[in-house]
Protein backbone atom coordinates (compact mmCIF):
# COMPACT_ATOMS: atom_id res chain seq x y z
CA UNK A 1 0.00 0.00 0.00
CA UNK A 2 1.17 3.17 -0.79
CA UNK A 3 1.71 6.16 1.79
CA UNK A 4 3.67 9.38 1.42
CA UNK A 5 5.50 11.06 3.65
CA UNK A 6 5.15 14.75 2.96
CA UNK A 7 8.67 16.92 3.18
CA UNK A 8 6.87 20.43 3.81
CA UNK A 9 9.45 23.77 3.35
CA UNK A 10 8.38 26.76 4.91
CA UNK A 11 9.35 29.92 5.88
CA UNK A 12 5.82 32.02 6.12
CA UNK A 13 1.81 32.26 7.19
CA UNK A 14 1.44 29.48 9.70
CA UNK A 15 -2.15 29.56 9.03
CA UNK A 16 -1.94 28.15 5.60
CA UNK A 17 0.82 26.09 6.10
CA UNK A 18 -1.30 24.45 8.91
CA UNK A 19 -4.47 23.85 6.64
CA UNK A 20 -2.43 22.74 3.87
CA UNK A 21 -0.58 19.91 6.13
CA UNK A 22 -3.63 18.83 7.68
CA UNK A 23 -5.72 18.63 4.30
CA UNK A 24 -2.22 16.62 2.76
CA UNK A 25 -2.71 13.73 6.22
CA UNK A 26 -6.45 13.47 6.25
CA UNK A 27 -5.40 11.04 2.91
CA UNK A 28 -4.05 8.98 5.06
CA UNK A 29 -0.49 10.28 4.37
CA UNK A 30 2.40 11.96 6.89
CA UNK A 31 3.65 15.21 6.42
CA UNK A 32 6.98 16.45 7.93
CA UNK A 33 7.00 20.37 8.45
CA UNK A 34 10.42 22.33 8.27
CA UNK A 35 9.50 25.65 9.04
CA UNK A 36 12.39 28.59 8.40
CA UNK A 37 14.45 29.55 11.74
CA UNK A 38 14.43 33.06 9.78
CA UNK A 39 10.29 33.09 11.23
CA UNK A 40 9.06 34.88 13.88
CA UNK A 41 9.10 33.40 17.42
CA UNK A 42 5.09 33.87 16.83
CA UNK A 43 4.76 31.95 13.56
CA UNK A 44 6.57 29.22 14.98
CA UNK A 45 4.51 28.95 18.19
CA UNK A 46 1.04 29.03 15.97
CA UNK A 47 2.52 26.03 13.72
CA UNK A 48 3.09 24.27 16.82
CA UNK A 49 -0.27 24.84 17.91
CA UNK A 50 -2.28 24.32 14.88
CA UNK A 51 -0.47 21.17 14.48
CA UNK A 52 0.38 19.52 17.26
CA UNK A 53 -1.22 16.28 18.42
CA UNK A 54 -2.30 15.14 15.28
CA UNK A 55 -0.37 11.47 14.34
CA UNK A 56 0.09 12.00 10.69
CA UNK A 57 1.97 15.03 10.87
CA UNK A 58 5.66 15.62 12.88
CA UNK A 59 7.39 18.69 13.36
CA UNK A 60 11.38 19.07 12.55
CA UNK A 61 12.21 21.48 16.16
CA UNK A 62 16.25 21.80 15.13
CA UNK A 63 15.73 24.20 12.39
CA UNK A 64 17.71 25.74 10.09
CA UNK A 65 17.92 29.45 8.99
CA UNK A 66 17.32 28.82 5.15
CA UNK A 67 19.11 31.27 2.53
CA UNK A 68 18.20 30.37 -1.12
CA UNK A 69 21.19 28.52 -2.89
CA UNK A 70 22.52 27.72 0.45
CA UNK A 71 23.22 24.47 1.96
CA UNK A 72 20.92 25.56 4.44
CA UNK A 73 17.84 23.98 2.34
CA UNK A 74 19.67 20.80 1.94
CA UNK A 75 20.39 20.26 5.51
CA UNK A 76 16.56 21.50 6.52
CA UNK A 77 15.35 18.75 4.33
CA UNK A 78 17.86 16.23 4.83
CA UNK A 79 16.39 17.21 8.88
CA UNK A 80 13.36 16.20 7.85
CA UNK A 81 13.64 12.85 6.06
CA UNK A 82 15.55 11.45 9.07
CA UNK A 83 13.02 12.95 11.40
CA UNK A 84 10.06 10.83 8.29
CA UNK A 85 12.01 8.04 8.22
CA UNK A 86 12.10 7.28 12.31
CA UNK A 87 8.63 8.62 12.52
CA UNK A 88 6.62 6.71 9.86
CA UNK A 89 7.60 3.42 9.01
CA UNK A 90 5.18 2.23 6.75
CA UNK A 91 5.55 5.63 3.94
CA UNK A 92 6.68 3.78 1.17
CA UNK A 93 7.64 7.40 -0.89
CA UNK A 94 9.31 10.79 0.19
CA UNK A 95 7.59 14.14 -1.68
CA UNK A 96 9.64 17.08 -1.35
CA UNK A 97 6.71 20.28 -1.21
CA UNK A 98 7.09 24.12 -0.62
CA UNK A 99 4.63 26.07 1.57
CA UNK A 100 3.37 27.18 -2.41
CA UNK A 101 2.77 23.81 -3.82
CA UNK A 102 -1.10 22.64 -4.08
CA UNK A 103 -2.08 18.95 -5.41
CA UNK A 104 -3.56 19.15 -8.75
CA UNK A 105 -4.61 15.94 -8.70
CA UNK A 106 -6.95 13.59 -6.00
CA UNK A 107 -4.94 11.74 -3.50
CA UNK A 108 -6.70 8.07 -5.14
CA UNK A 109 -4.70 9.38 -8.57
CA UNK A 110 -1.71 9.87 -6.77
CA UNK A 111 -1.56 6.73 -4.62
CA UNK A 112 -2.09 4.57 -7.94
CA UNK A 113 0.01 6.05 -10.07
CA UNK A 114 3.18 6.16 -7.76
CA UNK A 115 2.02 2.14 -7.06
CA UNK A 116 1.91 1.48 -10.52
CA UNK A 117 5.19 2.45 -11.76
CA UNK A 118 7.77 1.78 -8.83
CA UNK A 119 10.57 4.11 -9.75
CA UNK A 120 12.46 7.61 -8.44
CA UNK A 121 11.00 10.51 -9.67
CA UNK A 122 13.40 12.90 -9.50
CA UNK A 123 14.65 15.83 -12.66
CA UNK A 124 18.49 14.68 -13.35
CA UNK A 125 20.58 15.49 -16.68
CA UNK A 126 24.27 15.90 -16.92
CA UNK A 127 25.37 18.63 -14.97
CA UNK A 128 28.08 19.61 -17.64
CA UNK A 129 26.31 18.91 -21.02
CA UNK A 130 22.70 18.98 -20.14
CA UNK A 131 22.44 22.50 -20.76
CA UNK A 132 19.97 22.82 -17.65
CA UNK A 133 21.60 25.60 -16.73
CA UNK A 134 21.15 29.03 -18.91
CA UNK A 135 22.87 31.86 -17.71
CA UNK A 136 25.07 32.56 -14.40
CA UNK A 137 28.20 30.38 -13.52
CA UNK A 138 28.30 26.68 -14.30
CA UNK A 139 30.75 24.59 -13.47
CA UNK A 140 31.98 27.45 -10.83
CA UNK A 141 28.67 26.48 -8.45
CA UNK A 142 31.08 23.22 -7.61
CA UNK A 143 34.52 24.09 -8.13
CA UNK A 144 34.79 26.94 -6.20
CA UNK A 145 34.03 27.59 -2.46
CA UNK A 146 30.87 29.09 -1.43
CA UNK A 147 31.20 30.59 2.22
CA UNK A 148 28.52 33.86 1.51
CA UNK A 149 24.98 34.11 0.24
CA UNK A 150 24.84 36.13 -3.27
CA UNK A 151 22.02 37.35 -2.70
CA UNK A 152 22.71 38.46 1.47
CA UNK A 153 25.97 39.77 0.70
CA UNK A 154 26.38 40.51 -3.49
CA UNK A 155 29.67 42.13 -3.37
CA UNK A 156 31.11 40.02 -0.85
CA UNK A 157 30.03 36.82 -2.99
CA UNK A 158 31.57 38.10 -6.32
CA UNK A 159 35.00 39.62 -4.63
CA UNK A 160 35.24 35.61 -3.24
CA UNK A 161 35.04 34.44 -6.55
CA UNK A 162 37.06 36.42 -8.19
CA UNK A 163 39.60 35.99 -5.65
CA UNK A 164 39.55 31.93 -6.21
CA UNK A 165 39.74 32.55 -9.89
CA UNK A 166 42.51 35.16 -9.69
CA UNK A 167 44.47 32.80 -7.49
CA UNK A 168 43.49 29.41 -9.03
CA UNK A 169 41.77 28.06 -6.54
CA UNK A 170 39.42 25.40 -7.46
CA UNK A 171 38.02 22.20 -5.95
CA UNK A 172 38.55 18.50 -7.48
CA UNK A 173 35.53 16.36 -8.16
CA UNK A 174 35.12 13.15 -6.52
CA UNK A 175 36.94 10.53 -9.61
CA UNK A 176 33.62 8.87 -8.93
CA UNK A 177 31.00 11.03 -8.85
CA UNK A 178 29.38 12.27 -12.38
CA UNK A 179 27.63 15.79 -11.21
CA UNK A 180 23.92 16.00 -12.00
CA UNK A 181 21.27 18.73 -11.85
CA UNK A 182 17.70 19.24 -11.89
CA UNK A 183 14.27 20.54 -9.92
CA UNK A 184 14.87 20.60 -5.96
CA UNK A 185 11.07 19.18 -6.19
CA UNK A 186 11.17 15.50 -6.57
CA UNK A 187 9.35 12.31 -4.98
CA UNK A 188 11.60 9.12 -3.77
CA UNK A 189 10.87 5.84 -2.96
CA UNK A 190 11.92 5.13 1.21
CA UNK A 191 14.98 2.70 -0.05
CA UNK A 192 16.01 5.84 -2.16
CA UNK A 193 16.03 7.96 0.40
CA UNK A 194 17.93 5.30 3.00
CA UNK A 195 20.44 5.02 0.47
CA UNK A 196 21.30 8.29 -0.02
CA UNK A 197 21.58 9.27 3.79
CA UNK A 198 23.57 5.96 3.90
CA UNK A 199 26.15 7.60 1.34
CA UNK A 200 26.32 10.38 2.70
CA UNK A 201 27.26 9.04 5.97
CA UNK A 202 29.99 7.04 4.95
CA UNK A 203 31.68 9.59 1.95
CA UNK A 204 32.10 12.87 4.21
CA UNK A 205 34.03 13.95 0.64
CA UNK A 206 30.81 14.19 -1.31
CA UNK A 207 28.74 15.46 1.51
CA UNK A 208 31.59 19.01 2.06
CA UNK A 209 31.49 18.85 -1.78
CA UNK A 210 27.42 19.59 -1.72
CA UNK A 211 28.06 21.85 1.24
CA UNK A 212 30.43 24.28 0.32
CA UNK A 213 28.87 24.96 -3.43
CA UNK A 214 26.15 27.41 -4.37
CA UNK A 215 22.52 26.01 -5.01
CA UNK A 216 23.03 22.77 -4.21
CA UNK A 217 19.39 21.69 -3.72
CA UNK A 218 19.30 21.35 -7.56
CA UNK A 219 22.00 18.75 -7.77
CA UNK A 220 22.78 16.75 -4.68
CA UNK A 221 19.69 14.46 -4.66
CA UNK A 222 19.94 14.45 -8.03
CA UNK A 223 23.43 13.94 -8.52
CA UNK A 224 23.21 10.72 -5.64
CA UNK A 225 19.93 9.48 -6.57
CA UNK A 226 21.68 9.10 -10.51
CA UNK A 227 24.61 7.53 -8.40
CA UNK A 228 22.44 5.15 -6.50
CA UNK A 229 19.90 4.16 -8.59
CA UNK A 230 19.63 1.87 -11.83
CA UNK A 231 18.66 4.30 -14.53
CA UNK A 232 15.91 2.17 -15.48
CA UNK A 233 13.93 3.45 -12.39
CA UNK A 234 14.21 7.15 -12.36
CA UNK A 235 11.93 9.05 -14.19
CA UNK A 236 14.20 11.97 -14.98
CA UNK A 237 11.31 14.65 -14.19
CA UNK A 238 9.81 16.24 -11.60
CA UNK A 239 6.48 15.38 -10.32
CA UNK A 240 5.54 19.29 -9.35
CA UNK A 241 4.60 21.34 -12.40
CA UNK A 242 6.00 25.24 -12.10
CA UNK A 243 6.89 27.66 -14.95
CA UNK A 244 9.17 30.77 -15.01
CA UNK A 245 8.30 34.26 -16.22
CA UNK A 246 9.99 36.32 -18.81
CA UNK A 247 12.40 37.38 -15.90
CA UNK A 248 13.32 33.97 -14.66
CA UNK A 249 11.01 34.40 -11.39
CA UNK A 250 9.14 31.39 -10.97
CA UNK A 251 5.18 32.07 -11.94
CA UNK A 252 2.45 32.03 -9.62
CA UNK A 253 -1.01 30.78 -10.69
CA UNK A 254 -4.53 31.59 -10.11
CA UNK A 255 -7.99 31.25 -9.55
CA UNK A 256 -8.46 31.08 -13.51
CA UNK A 257 -5.31 28.79 -13.85
CA UNK A 258 -7.06 25.38 -12.36
CA UNK A 259 -8.28 23.96 -16.01
CA UNK A 260 -4.74 24.33 -16.73
CA UNK A 261 -3.10 22.70 -13.75
CA UNK A 262 -5.44 19.95 -13.45
CA UNK A 263 -3.98 19.05 -17.49
CA UNK A 264 -0.18 18.73 -16.56
CA UNK A 265 1.61 15.27 -16.17
CA UNK A 266 2.35 16.26 -12.41
CA UNK A 267 0.68 15.78 -8.87
CA UNK A 268 1.52 19.18 -7.60
CA UNK A 269 2.61 22.53 -8.95
CA UNK A 270 3.92 25.81 -7.48
CA UNK A 271 3.49 28.11 -7.49
CA UNK A 272 -0.09 28.45 -6.13
CA UNK A 273 -0.92 32.50 -4.97
CA UNK A 274 -1.40 33.33 -1.96
CA UNK A 275 -4.55 35.41 -3.03
CA UNK A 276 -5.81 32.51 -5.00
CA UNK A 277 -8.54 31.66 -2.17
CA UNK A 278 -10.85 29.91 -4.75
CA UNK A 279 -8.37 27.69 -6.73
CA UNK A 280 -6.90 27.04 -3.66
CA UNK A 281 -10.10 25.56 -2.06
CA UNK A 282 -10.74 23.76 -5.46
CA UNK A 283 -7.53 22.19 -5.13
CA UNK A 284 -8.15 21.24 -2.06
CA UNK A 285 -11.16 19.38 -2.53
CA UNK A 286 -9.71 17.74 -5.48
CA UNK A 287 -7.12 16.14 -3.51
CA UNK A 288 -9.44 14.71 -0.80
CA UNK A 289 -12.20 13.65 -3.93
CA UNK A 290 -12.01 10.35 -5.58
CA UNK A 291 -11.65 11.68 -8.97
CA UNK A 292 -9.34 9.25 -11.30
CA UNK A 293 -10.47 11.08 -14.76
CA UNK A 294 -7.97 13.84 -15.58
CA UNK A 295 -7.06 15.64 -19.06
CA UNK A 296 -4.01 15.72 -20.63
CA UNK A 297 -3.31 19.72 -21.04
CA UNK A 298 0.03 18.98 -23.08
CA UNK A 299 2.88 21.47 -22.37
CA UNK A 300 1.34 23.67 -19.78
CA UNK A 301 4.97 25.67 -19.76
CA UNK A 302 4.16 27.00 -23.74
CA UNK A 303 0.81 27.03 -23.03
CA UNK A 304 1.12 29.75 -19.88
CA UNK A 305 3.99 31.53 -21.40
CA UNK A 306 2.36 31.78 -24.36
CA UNK A 307 -1.21 33.40 -23.41
CA UNK A 308 0.15 35.75 -20.02
CA UNK A 309 2.82 36.71 -22.90
CA UNK A 310 0.29 38.52 -24.19
CA UNK A 311 -0.64 40.46 -21.29
CA UNK A 312 -4.55 39.32 -21.34
CA UNK A 313 -6.65 40.35 -18.95
CA UNK A 314 -9.52 38.38 -17.32
CA UNK A 315 -10.63 36.02 -19.78
CA UNK A 316 -8.86 32.63 -18.45
CA UNK A 317 -5.61 34.04 -17.50
CA UNK A 318 -5.42 36.10 -14.49
CA UNK A 319 -4.00 39.51 -15.21
CA UNK A 320 0.09 40.57 -14.99
CA UNK A 321 0.95 42.53 -11.88
CA UNK A 322 1.27 45.61 -13.45
CA UNK A 323 -2.31 45.29 -14.46
CA UNK A 324 -3.85 44.85 -11.26
CA UNK A 325 -6.06 47.63 -10.82
CA UNK A 326 -5.58 49.14 -13.43
CA UNK A 327 -8.55 51.29 -14.04
CA UNK A 328 -7.69 55.16 -14.99
CA UNK A 329 -9.39 55.62 -12.02
CA UNK A 330 -12.56 57.15 -11.34
CA UNK A 331 -12.96 61.35 -11.22
CA UNK A 332 -10.66 61.16 -13.99
CA UNK A 333 -11.59 62.31 -17.83
CA UNK A 334 -10.05 60.95 -21.14
CA UNK A 335 -10.71 62.59 -24.17
CA UNK A 336 -10.10 60.70 -27.21
CA UNK A 337 -9.72 62.23 -31.02
CA UNK A 338 -10.02 59.76 -33.77
CA UNK A 339 -9.38 60.30 -36.85
CA UNK A 340 -8.22 58.45 -39.92
CA UNK A 341 -5.76 61.71 -41.17
CA UNK A 342 -3.53 61.67 -38.31
CA UNK A 343 -2.01 65.29 -39.57
CA UNK A 344 -5.99 66.80 -38.67
CA UNK A 345 -6.05 65.05 -35.23
CA UNK A 346 -2.78 66.34 -34.13
CA UNK A 347 -3.37 69.78 -35.41
CA UNK A 348 -6.65 69.68 -33.25
CA UNK A 349 -5.06 68.60 -30.19
CA UNK A 350 -2.51 70.94 -30.68
CA UNK A 351 -4.92 73.65 -30.50
CA UNK A 352 -6.68 72.45 -27.64
CA UNK A 353 -3.33 72.52 -25.71
CA UNK A 354 -2.74 75.64 -26.66
CA UNK A 355 -6.19 77.32 -25.52
CA UNK A 356 -6.77 75.11 -22.49
CA UNK A 357 -3.17 73.76 -21.76
CA UNK A 358 -4.45 70.33 -21.37
CA UNK A 359 -2.18 67.78 -21.06
CA UNK A 360 -2.60 65.90 -25.10
CA UNK A 361 -0.84 63.35 -26.66
CA UNK A 362 -0.76 62.01 -29.96
CA UNK A 363 -1.01 58.65 -31.14
CA UNK A 364 0.98 56.82 -28.43
CA UNK A 365 -0.31 53.49 -29.33
CA UNK A 366 0.22 53.89 -33.64
CA UNK A 367 2.86 55.81 -33.53
CA UNK A 368 6.71 54.35 -32.44
CA UNK A 369 8.05 57.80 -32.35
CA UNK A 370 5.28 59.53 -30.10
CA UNK A 371 6.94 61.71 -27.30
CA UNK A 372 6.63 59.95 -23.63
CA UNK A 373 8.54 60.33 -20.65
CA UNK A 374 10.62 57.37 -18.67
CA UNK A 375 8.36 54.70 -17.74
CA UNK A 376 10.44 52.11 -16.72
CA UNK A 377 10.02 50.35 -20.19
CA UNK A 378 6.60 50.54 -20.11
CA UNK A 379 6.76 53.16 -23.22
CA UNK A 380 9.05 51.00 -25.26
CA UNK A 381 7.93 49.49 -28.43
CA UNK A 382 4.00 49.58 -29.55
CA UNK A 383 3.30 45.88 -28.51
CA UNK A 384 4.34 46.64 -25.05
CA UNK A 385 2.12 50.19 -24.87
CA UNK A 386 -0.46 48.50 -26.40
CA UNK A 387 -0.79 45.18 -23.87
CA UNK A 388 -0.73 47.27 -20.88
CA UNK A 389 -2.50 50.52 -22.17
CA UNK A 390 -4.77 51.03 -19.51
CA UNK A 391 -1.17 50.71 -17.19
CA UNK A 392 0.21 52.86 -19.42
CA UNK A 393 -2.74 55.73 -19.27
CA UNK A 394 -2.67 55.71 -15.53
CA UNK A 395 1.19 55.93 -15.24
CA UNK A 396 0.80 58.89 -17.93
CA UNK A 397 -1.74 60.70 -15.74
CA UNK A 398 -0.10 60.28 -12.44
CA UNK A 399 3.42 61.43 -14.09
CA UNK A 400 2.48 64.46 -14.89
CA UNK A 401 -0.10 65.06 -11.76
CA UNK A 402 -3.44 65.46 -13.83
CA UNK A 403 -6.82 64.24 -13.89
CA UNK A 404 -7.57 65.57 -17.69
CA UNK A 405 -5.79 64.28 -20.66
CA UNK A 406 -6.79 64.19 -24.52
CA UNK A 407 -4.77 61.50 -26.49
CA UNK A 408 -5.37 60.77 -30.33
CA UNK A 409 -6.36 56.65 -32.05
CA UNK A 410 -6.76 55.18 -35.28
CA UNK A 411 -10.38 54.21 -36.59
CA UNK A 412 -8.66 50.84 -36.55
CA UNK A 413 -8.21 50.09 -32.69
CA UNK A 414 -11.45 49.78 -32.40
CA UNK A 415 -10.57 46.72 -29.32
CA UNK A 416 -8.75 50.02 -27.48
CA UNK A 417 -11.44 52.42 -27.83
CA UNK A 418 -14.05 49.87 -26.22
CA UNK A 419 -11.29 48.63 -23.40
CA UNK A 420 -11.04 52.32 -22.49
CA UNK A 421 -14.70 53.09 -22.61
CA UNK A 422 -15.38 49.79 -20.47
CA UNK A 423 -13.28 51.98 -17.92
CA UNK A 424 -14.36 53.85 -14.47
CA UNK A 425 -13.17 57.07 -15.76
CA UNK A 426 -15.37 59.12 -17.63
CA UNK A 427 -14.32 58.88 -21.26
CA UNK A 428 -15.30 61.14 -24.26
CA UNK A 429 -15.09 60.53 -27.85
CA UNK A 430 -14.22 63.08 -30.85
CA UNK A 431 -14.51 61.47 -34.45
CA UNK A 432 -13.16 63.74 -37.11
CA UNK A 433 -15.19 62.82 -40.20
CA UNK A 434 -13.00 64.00 -43.44
CA UNK A 435 -13.20 62.96 -46.95
CA UNK A 436 -10.68 60.24 -48.06
CA UNK A 437 -10.04 60.89 -51.50
CA UNK A 438 -7.21 59.29 -53.85
CA UNK A 439 -4.68 61.50 -53.13
CA UNK A 440 -5.09 61.57 -48.92
CA UNK A 441 -4.96 57.40 -49.71
CA UNK A 442 -1.61 57.36 -51.89
CA UNK A 443 0.17 59.13 -49.63
CA UNK A 444 -1.54 57.35 -46.08
CA UNK A 445 -0.18 54.31 -48.66
CA UNK A 446 3.57 55.69 -48.77
CA UNK A 447 3.72 56.35 -45.22
CA UNK A 448 2.69 53.33 -43.77
CA UNK A 449 4.90 51.48 -46.33
CA UNK A 450 1.65 49.81 -47.74
CA UNK A 451 2.85 49.86 -51.40
CA UNK A 452 5.82 51.26 -52.90
CA UNK A 453 5.51 54.61 -55.66
CA UNK A 454 4.89 52.68 -58.40
CA UNK A 455 1.49 53.85 -59.94
CA UNK A 456 0.06 50.13 -60.96
CA UNK A 457 1.13 49.13 -57.43
CA UNK A 458 -0.70 52.25 -55.70
CA UNK A 459 -4.16 51.92 -58.15
CA UNK A 460 -4.49 48.57 -56.82
CA UNK A 461 -4.57 49.08 -53.55
CA UNK A 462 -7.21 52.06 -53.48
CA UNK A 463 -10.33 50.06 -53.36
CA UNK A 464 -9.22 47.67 -50.91
CA UNK A 465 -7.72 50.92 -48.50
CA UNK A 466 -11.12 52.88 -49.14
CA UNK A 467 -13.47 49.63 -48.17
CA UNK A 468 -11.31 48.65 -44.83
CA UNK A 469 -11.38 52.52 -43.73
CA UNK A 470 -15.11 52.98 -44.35
CA UNK A 471 -15.80 49.81 -42.51
CA UNK A 472 -13.55 50.58 -39.48
CA UNK A 473 -15.63 53.93 -39.94
CA UNK A 474 -19.24 52.02 -39.88
CA UNK A 475 -17.96 49.74 -36.97
CA UNK A 476 -17.03 52.78 -34.66
CA UNK A 477 -20.73 54.49 -35.47
CA UNK A 478 -22.26 51.31 -35.20
CA UNK A 479 -20.91 50.35 -31.84
CA UNK A 480 -23.07 53.45 -30.58
CA UNK A 481 -20.31 54.42 -27.77
CA UNK A 482 -21.56 57.24 -24.98
CA UNK A 483 -20.33 60.53 -25.41
CA UNK A 484 -19.24 60.04 -28.63
CA UNK A 485 -19.65 63.46 -30.88
CA UNK A 486 -18.49 64.19 -34.07
CA UNK A 487 -16.25 67.10 -35.88
CA UNK A 488 -17.25 67.17 -39.90
CA UNK A 489 -14.95 68.77 -42.16
CA UNK A 490 -18.04 69.72 -44.44
CA UNK A 491 -20.58 70.56 -41.26
CA UNK A 492 -21.11 74.13 -40.46
CA UNK A 493 -19.05 76.10 -37.90
CA UNK A 494 -22.20 76.01 -35.31
CA UNK A 495 -22.27 72.31 -35.44
CA UNK A 496 -18.88 71.73 -35.03
CA UNK A 497 -18.68 74.65 -31.98
CA UNK A 498 -21.30 72.47 -30.32
CA UNK A 499 -19.44 69.61 -30.41
CA UNK A 500 -16.59 70.94 -29.38
CA UNK A 501 -17.83 72.25 -26.43
CA UNK A 502 -19.56 69.04 -25.32
CA UNK A 503 -16.52 67.25 -26.19
CA UNK A 504 -14.27 69.36 -23.99
CA UNK A 505 -16.83 70.78 -21.64
CA UNK A 506 -15.65 74.15 -22.12
CA UNK A 507 -17.55 77.87 -22.71
CA UNK A 508 -18.77 78.19 -26.30
CA UNK A 509 -16.53 80.99 -26.94
CA UNK A 510 -13.48 78.61 -26.38
CA UNK A 511 -15.03 76.18 -28.13
CA UNK A 512 -15.47 78.58 -31.22
CA UNK A 513 -11.76 79.68 -31.18
CA UNK A 514 -10.38 76.32 -31.37
CA UNK A 515 -12.55 75.45 -33.96
CA UNK A 516 -11.97 78.24 -35.90
CA UNK A 517 -7.87 77.15 -35.85
CA UNK A 518 -6.28 77.89 -39.64
CA UNK A 519 -5.88 75.10 -41.86
CA UNK A 520 -7.64 72.99 -39.73
CA UNK A 521 -8.65 70.20 -42.06
CA UNK A 522 -6.28 70.87 -44.92
CA UNK A 523 -4.24 67.93 -46.38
Amino acid sequence: MTRIAFILLCHKDPGAVIRQARGLAASGDAVVVHMDARASRTDWLRLRGGLSGHPGIALVERRQRCGWGEWSLVAATLSALRLALARFGDATHFYLLSGDCMAIKSAVHAHEKLAADPADRIESVDFFDGGWIKTGMHEERLTRWHFLNERDRKGLFYASLAAQRRLGIARALPADIRPMIGSQWWCLRRATVEAVLAFLDARPDVRRLFRWSWIPDETMFQTLVRHLVPREEIRSCSPTFLTFTDYGMPASFHDDHYDLLLGQDALFARKISPGAARLRARLGDLWASDRRDFPAGGDGRRLHGFLTGRGRVGLRFAPRAWEVGSSLGAGRVLLVVISHKRHVAKRLVGAIKHHTGMLGIDYLFDEEDTALPAMGGLERGLGKRSRHRRAMLRLLYELHGVDRMIICIDPARIDLIRDVMGDRAEVRLLEIDTPLDDAYLREHAIRSDLAGRSEAGLDLLMPPLRQQMQAETRELREARFANHYTLAQEAGAEENDRALRRFLGVEPELARSIGETPHLFDD
